[in-house]
């Protein structure tokens, strides 16, 4: 009985996932057609060239690295705070973690590409606006893996320091945090290389930093510098992984 609801599973998800090509117009025809015109534009882009401008595109590179890293740090610097008040064993108010929580919610609910759109119109291109757009959906991920992280901390080393006299502060400070803090970090560093990424992309759309530059180069058809920009982004976010994963690993181990 088992098995035969598992193929009848499997024969609808064939279904729907051949209605949803048909809807698309995924035709047999237009695959191979971009296919062809995916391999024409891979020989463009072959040898990948920095075109004479290597030192603006490290530059472009550096401004996107500290996008990421100044949103990274700004949404941690606020999320800190919020994350408290969401956590059910710092606040015992149902009714106040709810609306905490929910602010969370439609912080991160609207994607940094979105937020981009929004601060590029507000405060005009450039990086800062690329900033304040990773800082906000961050601040509602954030707080809420911090709050997470103070949820699931241990309550006996809360509990002692109650015990010794301590204030409901001194628990906070000694009992609570001290827990929550590795992980805390191990979130940030993780936010910081994945907003390596989304920093290239708000670039698209006039943030600034090397997503500007690759998207001129689209725009213009040089293909050859568009993937020499490509290789870059991969070398900066496998470095940032590299160095991000090593810290987190020692963090664990401690």
């Amino acid at each position: 009985m088992t098995l035969s609801r598992t193929h009848a599973l499997f024969a609808f998800c064939v279904l729907l996932l051949l209605v949803g090509l048909w809807r698309v117009d995924a035709s047999p025809l237009r695959i191979w057609d971009g296919l062809g015109k995916l391999g024409w534009l891979l020989t463009l882009m072959w040898p990948p060239t920095p075109g004479g401008r290597l030192y603006d595109l490290l530059e472009a590179l550096a401004e996107t690295v500290a996008m990421a890293f100044l949103g990274t740090l700004l949404a941690a610097a606020v999320a800190l705070p919020l994350s408290f008040l969401g956590a059910g064993n710092v606040i015992a108010s149902r009714l106040a973690r709810f609306t905490v929580r929910r602010s969370y919610d439609g912080l991160r609910a609207v994607d940094s590409l979105v937020w981009a759109l929004i601060f590029v119109s507000a405060v005009g291109m450039g990086p800062f606006a690329g900033i304040l757009a990773l800082a906000v959906p961050d601040i509602g991920t954030l707080a809420k893996t911090f709050s997470e992280a103070l949820e699931s901390a241990d309550r006996r080393p809360v509990e002692g320091v109650r015990a010794a006299g301590g204030s409901r502060l001194h628990a906070i400070r000694f009992g609570l945090i001290p827990q929550a803090a590795p992980v805390m970090l191990a979130q940030v560093l993780y936010t910081f290389e994945s907003n390596t990424r989304s920093a290239t992309i708000i670039g698209v759309v006039g943030a600034g930093g090397i997503g500007l530059a690759l998207a001129d180069r689209m725009r213009i058809n040089n293909w050859d510098e568009a993937a020499f920009i490509v290789l870059m982004i991969l070398a900066a976010v496998a470095a940032i992984d590299w160095a991000s994963r090593r810290i987190r690993m020692r963090l664990i181990r401690a």
